[in-house]
């Protein structure tokens, strides 16, 4: 990026790169550890196996974990076009991460917030994502500098995802989120609950881990879609640790990729779409 190049320059390019995108879409959290990203690339995904055109922007510029989620680690961003060229997950989902940048996986990002901006207009204005019908933007958890960044900086915002824990505390984290979306005058699509219940597999029954419901009453409370639940499913975590998505995985739960398929279909019709696949 020239020196010379304005606020101007950067954001013609990013209007000119996101007019191409038909739904842009935020997926936050109030606090970390709520697996976040898990949900954001899993959902990515379960979009593109119903026939849509995905991109995923990793915008955690300290702490980029979807190379690692969607064993892509070892890739480093080429040029398209005169363009920087996306990753390819082999499913055909185009992404962008930090984590492709860095010299080696232990580099910290030592940035302030003007450095962190100028890295996500170039990940959204100079990134070559041509026509897609989805671009997804997995965000760092909290309502700093990137979330800022991103709802500045993208014009038309679809609207934002978040994901919390069924715990009644993660409340106040939520009405962060909303908050937030709703000062900035992005529409919340709805709130996912994950981590909901963990189904024992050898009595079969359901040990509500974290409590249960505080999703679905935040959204009752806060007038926001719920979207629904994700349970605490081993072979999730395992797929993130491995590198093989959850809903790419053979060995992957029948029920848990159902809890995947109605959000994203109760997302879609949120937003007047209607998925096949």
């Amino acid at each position: 990026m020239g020196t010379s190049e304005t606020m101007e320059d950067r954001q013609a390019k990013v209007n000119d790169a996101m007019s191409k995108v038909r739904h842009k879409i935020a997926v936050m959290s109030g606090k970390g550890g709520v697996g976040k990203s898990t949900v954001a690339a899993n959902l990515s995904l379960s979009l593109q196996l119903k026939g849509q055109r995905v991109g995923l922007l990793d915008a955690d510029i300290h702490g980029p974990t979807i190379p690692k989620m969607l064993g892509i680690e070892d890739v480093k961003l080429g040029v398209m076009g005169g363009g920087i060229a996306p990753a390819m997950v082999p499913s055909g989902l185009k992404v962008v991460s930090m984590g492709f940048l860095l010299q080696d996986r232990d580099t910290p990002v030592i940035w302030r917030g003007p450095m962190k901006m100028g890295a996500i207009s170039q990940f959204l204005g100079e990134v070559a994502w041509g026509e897609l019908d989805f671009l997804v933007v997995d965000l760092p958890p909290g309502t700093g500098d990137e979330p800022l960044s991103i709802a500045q900086l993208i014009p038309a915002m679809d609207g934002s995802l978040i994901v919390t824990t069924p715990q009644e505390v993660a409340l106040t984290s939520v009405r962060k989120c909303i908050n937030f979306s709703k000062t900035l005058g992005i529409p919340v699509l709805g709130i996912i609950e994950n981590m909901s219940g963990f189904v024992c597999p050898h009595c079969g029954k359901k040990i509500e881990v974290f409590g249960s419901g505080g999703g679905e009453a935040a959204a009752r409370e806060l007038s926001v879609p719920f979207l629904g639940r994700i349970p605490l499913e081993p072979e999730i975590v395992r797929s993130g640790e491995s590198g093989t998505p959850f809903v790419l995985n053979e060995e992957k739960s029948p029920s848990v990729v159902a809890d995947f398929d109605s959000i994203v279909s109760k997302l879609a019709e949120g937003m007047g779409e209607s998925l096949e696949g």
